[in-house]
């Protein structure tokens, strides 16, 4: 069965409970990691797994939040002693190979592939297949590059993950019916911020989208100060549950 598990249930901001963005998705085959903000890779290892490991990295933007541990990322899997061996894909929305390019020029060989190959790729409207799954993206309503994925597994089960959004059809359609939904929440209703859900907005996500558990995270601080899952529960009255760090969630 497949499992989520929370690196970050965080964003940008240092917060001693909530690290930077990053989820890993566990299949049967593959280990899939969403999104890398800072403390990934030390987040992976109190997961129980590491660079080594991951099969698929998606991205859903390229701010700072969530691909600053890109770079320490391959510049690990040059390591001498430990270097990675199996080939790795990276996925992002449009613009993510010139990022990529970007810190090519910068890092230079710091973080070219020597005993492995990486493959740099941009989402496009079909879905790609990738081992036991079936990725779908939509744009979402945060920046120009902003994508959501739905993940779907050969036994039927599937996940979605929103990225960073403000309320949109795309994400409504992209959850439909889906078994687990994780939504960013980045502000308590009454301190919205554009481009961002507050727990209303996405109770009403989980609401039209018909899922069947919804999942809550990227915290700002000031959400600990706030009841988010009463606020949510006014609209969505399903299964609902506030990340944490290193939580993991059967699928």
């Amino acid at each position: 069965m497949a499992e989520l598990i929370i690196l970050g249930s965080g964003t940008g901001v240092p917060s001693l409970r909530r690290g930077a963005p990053g989820l890993v998705v566990l299949s049967e085959s593959s280990k899939v990691l969403i999104d890398s903000g800072s403390g990934t890779l030390r987040r992976m290892l109190e997961a129980g797994f590491t660079y080594r490991d991951i099969d698929l990295l998606l991205y859903t933007h390229t701010h700072p939040d969530h691909v600053s541990e890109l770079v320490p990322i391959l510049f690990a899997c040059k390591y001498a002693e430990l270097p990675r061996e199996k080939d790795l894909l990276s996925v992002g929305g449009p613009g993510f190979k010139h990022y990529f390019d970007q810190i090519k020029k910068l890092y230079g060989p710091w973080i070219e592939p020597q005993s492995y190959h990486l493959a740099i790729k941009e989402t496009s409207e079909k879905p790609f297949l990738f081992r036991d799954m079936k990725i779908f993206s939509k744009p979402m309503a945060h920046i120009s590059e902003s994508i959501g994925y739905r993940i779907e597994f050969k036994d039927g089960r599937s996940i979605t993950i929103s990225g960073d959004t403000d309320y949109c059809g795309n994400i409504v359609e992209l959850a439909f019916e889906v078994d687990l939904l994780v939504l960013e929440c980045s502000f308590p209703d009454g301190k919205k911020v554009e481009g961002h859900l507050t727990p209303s907005l996405a109770g009403r996500i989980g609401l039209e989208s018909c899922c069947k558990r919804l999942l809550l995270t990227h915290f700002y601080p000031i959400c600990d100060q706030f009841d988010i899952l009463k606020q949510c529960r006014q609209v969505y009255e399903g299964e609902t549950i506030l990340g944490e760090d290193l939580m993991k969630i059967k699928i």
